[in-house]
């Protein structure tokens, strides 16, 4: 996601905000955001004679369920081969809690560059090895 710098415009500090908001922009790339992920804005002071905040603000994905705990049957006292309450809020909480990047769920990622190279050392390796006769002898199909 993006990383938003918002400058105030108009105030009593908007020298020193600029100042600080261009140190913050270094201190993300310094910390390993990109260049191009990073944004510069502006906003209009609400008070030109008091000095106005420099904003930063970024948006993550979290992946996350409400709290579970309604549990009004004891599951050791019943037979019946039934999803119990709370099932489906433990389960997603599992879930949740095993997934590494969380915009896996909102839709897939982006491809990543080809390597070529190493594909075609992989077929050339994959091409001399043949079929084997043990393979031939125990296969159940006839070439």
């Amino acid at each position: 996601p993006a990383l938003t710098i918002a400058m105030p415009s108009g105030s009593a500090n908007e020298v020193a905000a600029r100042a600080a908001g261009r140190d913050f922009a270094r201190l993300a790339m310094a910390a390993g955001v990109k260049r191009n992920r990073i944004v510069m804005t502006s906003y209009q002071s609400a008070v030109p004679e008091a000095s106005a905040p420099v904003r930063v603000a970024f948006v993550a994905v979290r992946a996350q369920t409400d709290k579970c705990g309604r549990w009004p049957d004891d599951l050791t006292e019943t037979s019946e081969n039934k999803h119990y309450a709370d099932f489906g809020c433990s389960y997603q909480n599992n879930l949740a809690a095993q997934v590494a990047n969380p915009n896996d769920l909102i839709g897939p990622r982006k491809q990543s560059e080809i390597d070529a190279e190493n594909r075609g050392a992989v077929i050339d390796v994959y091409r001399a090895r043949g079929i084997s006769d043990e393979f031939l002898g125990n296969s159940e199909v006839t070439y």
